[in-house]
């Protein structure tokens, strides 16, 4: 298809069937309901029965999918979203649809798990001739019509050249394919997360900058109430150099404390954006690389807030310390 957001005529599956190279066709199209409530979202698929037969990383058990098969509104849902939600084989999960008007009950019939840690499993299907058949008693224009196919080659080096071919045979038609592969299908989505990455990153700087103002300026504040006590020190001796090292001492310490209970809350707040999440980013961990990172960064935050503070307390004059004192 062009887009999730436009559709193919039926009619298109046997005509890409006949396209040298292709071994398989699937059906998918995408549901998007609602579960009980907005916020929680999930991507639900109508597909073809052999639709998993080309996706080989998501595994079901095979009694589970022969009773899946079997019951027209069975439905089959991911390992993360079962443990998301609580459900069981055998629960009923009513869907409001958005796109397909009414509330539709669908039952687990199975449970998909994922081959590896990187496999989203935050999905749910259903069958597609249940939709379809459904919608044509509803709404018969909204009948027989397909989201995405889903096309199997013989060989992986062809993808390219049966993507032209199959394109090549709609060219010039009322509904254009567009006919790409897998990887290339999910990059465009995840052109879209670098996006709102660089989003995150640019405002993670600015939070950045602003915690090192506010540091500065309460560095700032702590140095003028002690302009007597580093006159006090200096009469007593003490030179400059400790007295920066006093000042630079205590913001370190104020951001050591700072980016340390950071750290310490770091884990937690990725499982919970995590689970948010899942189906965007599957692996969300906290690698080390991120740690050394806060501590840099609470580093450079210390040091920086401490600079204006130090000088202002080197070049403190003991006259006039000593004279705030009466």
């Amino acid at each position: 298809a062009i887009s999730l957001t436009f559709t193919l005529p039926l009619s298109y599956e046997n005509r890409i069937k006949g396209v040298d190279g292709v071994t398989m066709v699937a059906r998918s199209n995408w549901f998007g309901g609602v579960y009980r409530d907005p916020k929680n979202f999930f991507a639900q698929f109508a597909v073809s029965d052999n639709y998993l037969d080309l996706y080989p990383e998501f595994i079901v058990p095979p009694t589970q999918r022969a009773d899946y098969e079997r019951d027209r509104r069975g439905a089959l849902i991911g390992r993360q979203l079962a443990d998301q939600y609580g459900f069981n084989i055998g629960d009923v999960i009513p869907i409001k649809g958005t796109i397909y008007p009414g509330t539709w009950d669908f039952v687990v019939r199975g449970i998909m798990e994922g081959r590896d840690e990187s496999t989203i499993t935050r999905q749910m299907v259903f069958h597609w001739d249940y939709l379809n058949e459904t919608v044509r008693k509803k709404t018969a224009r909204q009948a027989d019509q397909v989201g995405v196919y889903v096309i199997g080659v013989d060989n992986p080096d062809n993808a390219a050249a049966i993507s032209r071919a199959v394109d090549n045979v709609f060219k010039n038609s009322l509904a254009e394919t567009l006919t790409e592969t897998e990887q290339a299908f999910q990059l465009g989505f995840v052109a879209m997360s670098n996006q709102i990455i660089a989003a995150i990153r640019v405002v993670s700087y600015v939070v950045i900058v602003i915690v090192m103002a506010v540091m500065a300026n309460a560095m700032a504040m702590s140095a003028r109430e002690r302009i007597t006590e580093y006159a006090t020190l200096k009469a007593l001796g003490f030179g400059p150099g400790f007295l920066s090292m006093l000042v630079f001492g205590e913001s370190l310490i104020i951001s050591a404390f700072g980016g340390g209970l950071g750290m310490l809350l770091t884990p937690p707040a990725a499982r919970f954006f995590k689970q948010a999440v899942g189906g965007v980013f599957p692996v969300f961990t906290v690698s080390h690389d991120t740690m050394a990172m806060q501590a840099a960064c609470a580093l450079v935050v210390g040091l920086a807030a401490a600079i204006v503070p130090a000088v202002q307390a080197a070049r403190v004059r003991i006259v006039e310390g000593l004279r705030a004192i009466g």
